[in-house]
């Protein structure tokens, strides 16, 4: 249950990078790049929190983000 837990959580910290990428569409690269950072330890700190496993919480973590960019990637062919 706790991955299910930090996986929903997780899908709303990357909802939220993109609502904040969205946001600061004419900024530099470099700074979504250090955004993405920014919410990925995000992330791994909550997930971490919850889970209290460093192993599962990363897995857990890439998982979400490639689930996310997958449905993410997926919308903006359609």
């Amino acid at each position: 249950m706790r991955v299910y837990t930090v996986m929903l959580l997780q899908m709303m910290i990357w909802s939220g990078y993109t609502f904040m990428e969205w946001l600061s569409k004419h900024d530099q690269p470099v700074y979504n790049v250090i955004m993405f950072f920014v919410f990925f330890y995000l992330a791994v700190v909550v997930g971490n929190y919850i889970m209290k496993s460093a192993k599962k919480t990363l897995f857990t973590t890439i998982l979400s983000l490639g689930l996310y960019a997958s449905f993410h990637f997926t919308l903006a062919i359609m």
